[in-house]
């Protein structure tokens, strides 16, 4: 059984669970596991079969018997009699955006709503509106819920790059480790930093290729796979991700190289602007149409040179008029990790995060940064007892001790404040002003109308203690649509008041995309990029929002924590 196979089983019970009202804490634990074991390089099932599945995180005695009950029998029990008293499409309906487990509940109950076929039915018919607690914006949202499950890419397989890269990474390790192997480089949109991938793309040259694709098919983390040949072999992995190797002669290895990691849209370009020129471009080589002659080239620098432009970077490569920047010598000199001097986004375990205030800075330092912002979530976020007025101001006097007879790195004391409905935050001025910086972001409330957003944001850029706006649209890649809001007004409102604007690194997130970080740098917006760190393994998303910032075009003077910490301080807005 595949981890991807034991995952869905997990979350199904979760649903169930919580269809059934159980304790919010015990669907967490469902849904935790369910994501660790789908994430899981490794098989658990193997891992169960050897008494071992609770070295899985978030898997305990509890759910290790539930997942040998599983693969014994191909059922867990639990859900077994969950089923009984509540139809399994009732699942289906609980993952329409808007819709969780307790309404979906109230509306089988109710109204007799079990499939999706009813659900539509009564949203249709008006009826959803008349049960206390919900109203006709329910009922819109329904309906629009309804109408995205059937749009292109839901239900396609793709992945969290969070999800594939290690694993495309620790492959190609492992390939690279064979004797017979030459070049191996990751592909595809995972080389690219897409937000999500659907498959892995590993190019080769080996001495004996088929050797090679035999020693892929060795390692654990592989699950099933085809017949190994001379040019590759396709496999899978055990959290269900398609891996494909393509094994080539040297001399044509960035003619590959190229095609698998240039999107379609690049490639499409790519080979138009090629046959205006009289010539033919493919994974084979360029060829000369009138002669015939074959280029093939054996690095991709070589590839793009002989078509006429400098080498586009793999970020770039999306058909979003890099082609043209490249023939006239335009590329931008995009930022890199090591340009990045400081992170303004962690938690510690003064809110949610898992780690304390002192290893949190201390990691930030061993990373070998500048400064770093410690920002747990404020009051109205759930943290009400916790992160008082009185307790932030208790930590902003705790970062003073701990900066003393520091050099060479500061800790900001900071908050990521939450925007109420009207836009007001959850502090009073005067202790706003006593942070070192202020990250405003949203929490509650996804479901009002553009308008009303864009307004509520709008009136914490105009606060002058408000120093960025975190993760702008909500968004949570494959969970959660962004909410309605007017973005080009807010970077227009960001430019104006000096107001930065996050590129949020959590893999789930990247938020600001790529698409609106290009607008707010047009617009005159400055960025800063951070990774909302719950704990210092985190810390290393900045990986991500770098890459969301390449993506976006972005050079290192666009991105405000690139500057030291005296030059970063003067370019805060109050």
């Amino acid at each position: 059984m595949t981890n991807a196979e034991i995952a869905a089983a997990l979350d199904e019970l979760g649903v169930l669970y919580e269809l059934d009202g159980a304790v919010k804490y015990r669907v967490l634990a469902y849904s935790t596991a369910a994501k660790a074991i789908r994430e899981s390089p490794v098989s658990v099932a193997d891992l169960a079969a050897a008494g071992r599945a609770t070295e899985v995180p978030g898997v305990g005695k509890t759910l290790a018997e539930k997942i040998d009950a599983l693969i014994e029998t191909g059922e867990i029990p639990a859900a077994v009699k969950l089923k009984a008293k509540y139809p399994p499409s009732l699942i289906e309906v609980t993952r329409v955006q808007g819709l969780g487990a307790k309404t979906a509940r109230r509306l089988f109950e109710e109204l007799g709503v079990a499939t999706l076929d009813d659900l539509r039915k009564a949203a249709e018919e008006q009826r959803i509106r008349d049960l206390k607690g919900l109203g006709e914006k329910v009922e819109e949202n329904v309906l629009a819920g309804l109408e995205r499950l059937g749009e292109p890419g839901e239900g396609t397989g793709r992945v969290l790059l969070s999800m594939a890269r290690p694993i495309a990474e620790e492959l190609a390790r492992t390939l690279r480790e064979h004797p017979a192997a030459d070049r191996v480089e990751v592909a595809g949109s995972v080389r690219r930093w897409a937000d999500t991938c659907k498959d892995i793309d590993l190019i080769a040259t080996a001495e004996e290729p088929r050797a090679l694709a035999e020693h892929l098919l060795a390692s654990p983390l592989i699950a099933a796979a085809g017949k190994p040949g001379p040019n590759g072999v396709r496999a899978q992995t055990q959290n269900g991700v398609s891996v494909d190797l393509r094994i080539v002669a040297p001399e044509a290895f960035g003619n590959l190289l190229q095609h698998f990691t240039g999107s379609a849209a690049h490639n499409v370009q790519l080979r138009e602007e090629a046959v205006a020129r009289g010539l033919s471009v493919s994974e084979h080589g360029i060829t000369e149409v009138e002669s015939g002659e074959v280029t093939l080239c054996p690095t991709e620098e070589a590839v793009y040179e002989r078509l006429g432009y400098a080498y586009i970077e793999p970020e770039l490569r999306e058909g979003r008029g890099e082609l043209k920047a490249a023939r006239e010598g335009k590329l931008p000199d995009l930022v890199s990790l090591d340009d990045v001097r400081g992170d303004l986004h962690s938690h510690t375990t003064l809110s949610d995060g898992r780690n304390t205030l002192e290893e949190m800075a201390e990691a930030g330092r061993d990373r070998g940064y500048a400064y770093m912002a410690i920002t747990d979530h404020s009051a109205s976020h759930g943290f009400g007892d916790h992160v008082t007025a009185e307790r932030l101001c208790e930590r902003v006097a705790e970062v003073e001790v701990w900066n003393e007879g520091k050099r060479g790195f500061r800790l900001l004391a900071g908050s990521e404040v939450n925007i109420g409905l009207d836009g007001a935050l959850d502090y009073p001025d005067d202790l706003l002003d006593a942070l070192d910086w202020v990250v405003a972001s949203i929490h509650t409330s996804f479901a009002i109308s553009e308008k009303e957003m864009t307004a509520r944001v709008l009136t914490a850029i105009e606060n002058p203690y408000v120093d960025c706006i975190g993760h702008l649209t909500g968004r949570l890649l494959g969970r959660r649509e962004p909410y309605g809001i007017d973005v080009e007004a807010v970077v227009e409102a960001a430019a104006r008041t000096g107001t930065m604007l996050e590129i949020n690194g959590n893999p789930n997130r990247r938020d600001l995309s790529e698409h609106h970080a290009r607008l707010a740098v047009e617009a005159g917006a400055t960025i800063v990029l951070n990774t909302d760190a719950h704990g210092v393994e985190t810390l290393n998303n900045m990986a991500y929002a770098v890459a969301t910032a390449r993506r976006a075009w972005l050079t290192a003077k666009d991105v405000a924590n690139t500057k030291s910490w005296r030059e970063f301080k003067q370019a805060l807005k109050r």
